[in-house]
């Protein structure tokens, strides 16, 4: 039961509340105000300009993009929607498990519990150390494993940085071709003056896609890869320091570092102390 409750979770995922909650609160924002002012759901409610602003901005980032990396981007678009549930203080844990048991009876006493490691980056790291890879080609080899996953991660969050470039654009676009239709009925002034409003929902679709989802989505890939690239950094630097010999708590002290800072908690009783007396 003790060695099942030492096992390490597996990275799992759980669903991204800021992206969530941002998605509601802009939306809810854009549209109260719009009923606030006296106006409706249904004046911004267009299929016409919505297929216009989808169609033309993703047929535009299609052009600008290898079909690989588009359908990378769609895949990591789960990134924006969902993070990952093994924290930087859990993998620290589990380092420190492996790090004790080589310590006590050799590296190679690993071998059986690698591939239950909570991540693929450090089961191959684990696995190239218990194969006894010379240290330098091991950090060789996963460091340029991070840098390739930094580089496809980067790649799949400029689809969206494009396509958040290309939207506002087509929304006016689409709202020059509403005016088009707009100029056929000038002899009828109330078909003018809702032709017109009509004809600028395509502008609004285009800037909210922009600025709501794709921009806002590119960001958050760029910072997943960031938080991606600094846990496999630690941990390259746990399973460095495993190879090493190093003494566990060693290990610790310097994995610590990649850990996010603990807020520190006010003494009870502490006053602050005035300016003026702290500089005498």
């Amino acid at each position: 039961m003790a060695d099942a409750a030492a096992k390490p979770k597996k990275g799992g995922l759980r669903p991204d509340f800021a992206t969530l909650g941002g998605i509601l609160l802009a939306t809810a924002g854009i549209v109260g105000g719009l009923i606030l002012e006296g106006g409706e759901l249904s004046d911004i409610t267009q299929v016409t300009a919505g297929l216009i602003v989808l169609g033309g901005t993703f047929g535009a980032t299609l052009v600008n993009t290898p079909l690989s990396t588009f359908f990378g981007g769609l895949k990591a678009l789960a990134d924006v929607f969902f993070e990952r549930t093994v924290t930087p203080n859990a993998t620290i844990e589990e380092i420190i498990r492996y790090a004790t048991r080589a310590r006590k009876a050799g590296i190679v006493s690993l071998e059986d519990e690698v591939n239950q490691a909570s991540d693929p980056f450090l089961v191959k790291a684990l696995t190239l150390a218990v194969d006894g890879t010379d240290l330098q080609e091991l950090r060789k080899m996963m460091e340029l494993e991070i840098q390739q996953q930094e580089h496809h991660g980067e790649a799949a969050a400029k689809v969206f940085e494009v396509a958040g470039g290309y939207s506002p654009t087509i929304g006016i676009i689409g709202a020059v071709m509403g005016l088009i239709q707009v100029m056929k009925n000038l002899s009828d002034i109330d078909k003018v003056g809702h032709g017109i409003a009509v004809s600028f929902v395509a502008t609004v679709y285009g800037v909210a896609l922009a600025n709501i989802f794709l921009l806002p989505a590119a960001n958050k890939m760029k910072a997943r890869v960031l938080q991606d690239a600094h846990m496999r950094e630690m941990m390259l630097e746990g399973v460095t320091g495993i190879v090493e010999g190093l003494n566990p708590k060693l290990i610790r002290s310097k994995l610590e570092a990649y850990a996010p800072p603990k807020p520190e908690k006010p003494k009870k009783g502490a006053l602050p102390v005035p300016e003026t007396e702290a500089g005498d």
